[in-house]
């Protein structure tokens, strides 16, 4: 079983010594990779203590660099810092309804042209 770690206990971890990050609600011990990284050590220390999960994406590492992760785990963020994602906002709704009317007008419009043409 796999240990909880709060955010709080993760925040206690956050100088070169001693560095942990979470990432995707997974709590890593990164000390001993720091000088390993290929990003340099500067990149994990910036995230130490918290959660760098939309750094760690937004980078955009291979399969292999989640793989390598896998030992360096130390346990799962409890589940009362785990981040609720939000509802998908009305804006949201309203650009992709636009979109699909967007595209069948354009659909629309592409076949008249064609029909005239012939």
């Amino acid at each position: 079983m796999s240990k909880t770690i709060t955010l709080a206990e993760v925040n206690e971890h956050k100088s070169a010594k001693d560095l942990w990050v979470v990432i995707d609600n997974q709590v890593y011990d990164l000390t001993k990779f720091l000088y390993e990284h290929p990003g340099g050590e500067d990149s994990l220390i910036s995230v130490g203590g918290r959660d760098g999960t939309r750094e760690f994406n937004e980078v955009g590492h291979s399969q292999e660099a989640r793989e390598i992760m896998k030992k360096f785990l130390v346990g799962n963020l409890a589940a009362s810092d785990i981040k609720k994602k939000p509802p998908v906002g009305c804006r949201e709704i309203g650009l992709a309804v636009g979109a699909i009317i967007l595209g069948m007008a354009l659909v629309y419009v592409i076949k008249r042209g064609m029909a005239n043409k012939n």
